[in-house]
Parts: C-alpha cells; structure tokens; sequence
C-alpha cells in the first residue's frame, strides 16, 4: 500500500503539479463540474508549530501558504507585498452586497496610488494575527480563489471561486508566523470565512472536517463539504465520530472588534473532566460562558497545546500525577512551558502513543465527548522526558479551557454548521490510521 506522507519539503513540487492542474481544469470546473467536496493540505511548521495550509489565488494563479486559525473570522494575505499582482483582482465599493456579508466597519480611503489593499471608497476590514493577537486596518477585496475538489478518498479536478472575498492586510502582521506564509485562513462562524464561501459557491452543507498531522515531516488535510472522510487503508473516519453542541459566545474573543460582536470562534459543550475512572472536581462556573464573554471552552488551531484555568490545571494535574505513580513512572524537574514532567523511562509506548492515563472530556450524562489518549496528553521533550501537554493558564483567563492543536493532532474533527455540533473521532491511531494518510497521490476521474 502506497503512503500519502508527503514531506514538507516535497510540497513545492505538489504546488507545481496542482498549478497544473489549476490551470487546466478551472474553467471547466466553473461551467460544467459540480465537486462533491473540497481538500487542502496541511503541515506542521517545525519551528512554530503552527498549522499551514496552501492554496491558490490570483490571476494568474500563484500558491500561497497560509497559517491555519480554525476561529478565524475570514481569510486575510499582505497586499503590502509589491508581488501581489493580479489581474483579477477588485475592491467592493463602500455599502455594497459584499461589504453587507463581510459585515464591514466604516468606509475606508487611501491617499496613495491605487494598488492591492490601497483604493478609495472601499469596506474597512480588521485583519488580526491571532498568534501575537496583533490587528490592524485594511481593506475588504476580492479575487479568484482555486483549490482542488475531492470524494473523500482521492483528489479530483481543480475549481475556482471567481470573487472569493478576503481581507487585504500589511507585511506587520506577518511577525511571529510559520516563515514563508502570506498570511491566515479563518475557519470561523461568519460568512465569509472558508467553510462559509466554499459551501456558498458549490452548494455544500455547510460543514467541514479538519485533520491535523502529529509530525513535520507529513501531510495532514482538512475537508470541505460531507464525508466520507477517508484515509488508507480505506478508513472512513466520520462513521466513529462523538458530537457535542457548538455554544454561542455573545463577545467577540478576537483582538479588535466592535461593540456588540460576538465571537466567531468555536465554543464548545464541555461541563465535565474526568481521568480514567477519576472525577475532576471543578467549580462548574468556569465551564460555563457568562454574559461578559468569560469562561467556557473553545478549540484552537493556534494555541500549541491546551490552556487550563489555574484551578482546572491543578485539578487535573493533580490526578494524573496520582495515576503516573501507579504505574511506576517517575515525576521529574518540569521542562518549560510544561508544569508537570515525568521521566520516560517506565513509559511503555504502544502503537496508539505513550502508555498513560486516559483523559476524557464528558458532559453532564457523564458521557465522553473526547478520549485524550496519551498520544495526545505527553509530548517528549527530550530523550528522557515526556511532559503533560497541558499549560497552566493562570487565575483569570478569558477563556477557561482552550483545546490547542497538540490535542487535535491525528483526532478528526467535524464542524456540522448546520446543525450547530462538533464531532470528535479520539485518536485515529485506535483504528490504525492517522492524519497523514489521506492519499494526496491518487487523482480520482
């Protein structure tokens, strides 16, 4: 069986046959080829550990990478750059349609010569680095957009969104990103946000699926459209998926927002923690959102691992300090950012990761949402230490738990926002997949 693991190093190649195919297929995608769903690649940047995803854009078409932020309100690239070039490329007037859907706040002016991101009369847009948590000013545009369609095992022919609205940013709000990106692809709940134009132009159900590779050197994917999900050897990972409800949270969560905003992120319904067998005494407040926006618990692709409330990090500390020792292993000095650090030495690693703990976010049934298995709760550190991949968030947090992205590696997650839910597979590594192995080298006809 071939593997679809594609080293980081190889996507320029994968860029360039895509580009190909793009150019090819993406008029005859307009008029006559409907895609059942939509597929992008994505990597794990070894210096930051952010997720990053590459797709198409422009007239002619050019192959940007892009930093992943799953509760990002829309997609946003530096127009700064003097190689934003396009053909195709416009800016919707002040008070039009699409400033109406972007949701836009105020009337922007440029007093410089017209270009990408500079033009008169235009819908002010707020691009943030959700990594520095860094805004600033720009502009609303539009251009063509291409990525490549999928049925859910294979990659199929090239299509393009003609007018995909984004949010033309400057080179600043690049510090402190994956080296090389161009900028962010928001996955939130707006409406122009991926998920949100793809299902709009193609006539999607309005849900999408994210799967995120544990090493460097592989490929993960994220989906757009309905299952099936597949991964070799032709495992559908959307049959074994547990759902919770996605909560509203009435305040915006972002860096700059306006008055009476709420936020677009990815709150979901989570009111229990046990481990193994061990309830985690909490004050249940904190899982809850209040009116101010605080509390509750929402997913992150740019938090590399999950933040706990102080008392909730103690809490669960606490118990799987006490689960460790049973099993003869050994705590240790902590390793920055980590808290808690065992030595790996009586750590038996099996084929679904470390052997520890199981770590089950439940809700008021007692019933788990999500298994965290120990694939996804230690992280080695070093040869000889492996760290709980929990970080200790502090006494008052605006958000009391944040699931970061060490915990979604090799988990599938699907965002029905239709019917307003998450699923969570639990490590993919139980059914003998992984996110790596969706299989980019097979073209479907």
């Amino acid at each position: 069986m071939a593997t679809s693991t594609i080293h980081p190093s190889h996507l320029i190649l994968l860029s360039s046959l895509l580009l190909l195919s793009f150019s090819s297929t993406s008029s005859l995608a307009q008029t006559s080829f409907r895609p059942k769903a939509l597929v992008l690649p994505v990597t794990k940047d070894i210096s930051t550990l952010q997720f990053v995803t590459r797709i198409h854009q422009r007239t002619p078409l050019v192959p940007l990478s892009l930093v992943v932020d799953l509760g990002g309100r829309h997609f946003w690239v530096d127009c700064d750059d003097p190689s934003y070039v396009s053909s195709t490329y416009s800016s919707p007037r002040c008070r039009s349609a699409q400033c109406s859907l972007a949701q836009t706040n105020g009337c922007g002016q440029c007093f410089s010569l017209a270009r990408p991101g500079c033009n008169n009369n235009t819908c002010a847009m707020g691009p943030e680095n959700s990594v520095t948590r860094t805004a600033t000013g720009g502009e609303l545009a539009s251009d063509v957009v291409s990525v490549l369609s999928t049925d859910g095992s294979n990659l199929g022919r090239a299509v393009r969104v003609s007018q995909f609205l984004f949010a033309c940013g400057s080179t600043f709000l690049l510090d402190g990103l994956a080296r090389g990106v161009k900028g962010m692809a928001g996955l939130g709940r707006t409406k122009i946000s991926f998920p949100s134009q793809l299902s709009s132009a193609f006539s999607f159900r309005r849900e999408f699926a994210i799967c995120l590779p544990s090493s460097t050197n592989s490929t993960g994917v994220i989906f757009f459209g309905p299952g099936p999900y597949k991964f070799l050897p032709n495992i559908d990972a959307s049959m074994s998926l547990g759902y919770t409800p996605l909560l509203n949270n009435p305040v915006s969560t972002a860096t700059s927002y306006t008055a009476g905003e709420p936020s677009y992120e990815y709150f979901i319904d989570i009111n229990a923690i046990r481990v193994e067998d061990m309830p985690i005494q909490l004050n249940a407040t904190l899982l809850t959102i209040n009116r101010n926006g605080n509390g509750g618990t929402k997913i992150s692709t740019v938090v590399p691992y999950t933040v706990l409330e102080a008392s909730i990090f103690k809490a669960v500390s606490e118990v799987y300090i006490s689960k460790m020792a049973g099993t003869n292993v050994m705590r240790v000095k902590p390793v920055k950012p980590f808290d808690v650090c065992f030595s790996s030495k009586n750590i038996e690693k099996t084929s679904i990761g470390p052997e520890a703990p199981y770590i089950y976010l439940t809700r008021q049934n007692q019933q788990p949402v999500w298994a965290i298995l120990g694939s996804n709760s230690l992280v080695q550190v070093n040869n000889e230490v492996m760290c709980l991949a929990f970080i200790n968030g502090g006494a008052n947090p605006t958000t009391s738990i944040v699931i970061g992205a060490y915990q979604l590696q090799d988990n599938l997650l699907h965002f029905d926002l239709a019917k307003s839910r998450v699923g969570f597979s639990s490590t993919l590594l139980n059914v003998g997949t992984s996110c790596a192995k969706f299989n980019f080298s097979a073209i479907g006809h």
